[in-house]
């Protein structure tokens, strides 16, 4: 087992062949066993195949290629929606409108998307995350007809792999391991944990393809910088208020 998740790979290629729904719900079955806050459960998944419905999702996503190419895609929800009725069909008061239960929900939930990933890979599936879904939350909620206390936390594209891609590179365990409190970084630190990154071959082409000093700069002034974080962060959290109503 260790062994599989140390080689585990993200699959944006694949075949045609179709995932069975006796697997899929077999293993959202199996998956919906992870540690859930007080045993609530508060998540929700939807499984899109139809090509119209993935079509309409599709720009949510930046038209990635892992998503035009899935046989599926799943959408995991926070969702408060069930909880409450249920408290409120059995005469409690559910007072679960704040941040602290969004984020409770967000959490129930991708532990259950996390678990079925794991599942799914030891089934010979592949599969991707897509971070675009925090991105977009309100139009894909309007696609997936999401009522009020649910809102999408994260998707993935799932299929039988048509690739093999290389391991994708990790700082290693000392770099990220605590023992008994936060020991901060230093300069050797940062070196140190990063060197092995910084030097890889196509990590060193990419820095030099987009003029730039620094693989660091990558990350900050292309692939995630300020400028969109705010944008992104502002639609997100107010969507997020207007749906918990906080």
């Amino acid at each position: 087992m260790i062994e599989e998740f140390t080689n585990r790979k993200t699959i944006r290629k694949y075949t045609e062949q179709e995932v069975s729904d006796d697997l899929l719900y077999q293993l959202l079955e199996a998956a919906s066993h992870a540690s859930t806050t007080g045993n609530m459960q508060l998540y929700s998944v939807i499984i899109t195949r139809d090509k119209e419905k993935k079509a309409a999702l599709a720009p949510t996503h930046f038209n990635q290629k892992p998503f035009i190419g899935a046989p599926v895609v799943l959408t995991f929800c926070a969702d408060y929606n069930r909880f409450n009725k249920w408290c409120e069909q059995r005469k409690a008061v559910p007072g679960y409108n704040n941040f602290l239960s969004f984020t409770t929900a967000a959490i129930d939930t991708l532990l259950l998307a996390q678990n079925f990933a794991a599942l799914a890979e030891h089934e010979g599936l592949g599969l991707c995350f897509l971070g675009t879904t925090t991105y977009n939350a309100p139009q894909i909620a309007k696609i997936l007809n999401l009522p009020k206390y649910v809102v999408p936390v994260t998707t993935i594209t799932l299929g039988y792999p048509a690739e093999d891609p290389e391991l994708q590179d990790r700082i290693p365990v000392r770099g990220f391991v605590h023992s008994e409190s936060y020991h901060d970084y230093d300069f050797e630190d940062i070196d140190r944990i990063f060197d092995h990154k910084e030097s890889l071959e196509v990590n060193r082409q990419f820095v030099k393809e987009n003029k730039k000093e620094t693989l660091a700069q990558i990350f900050t002034d292309i692939r995630y910088t300020k400028k969109d974080g705010d944008h992104f962060s502002k639609i997100y959290f107010d969507y997020i208020k207007e749906q918990f109503e906080f």
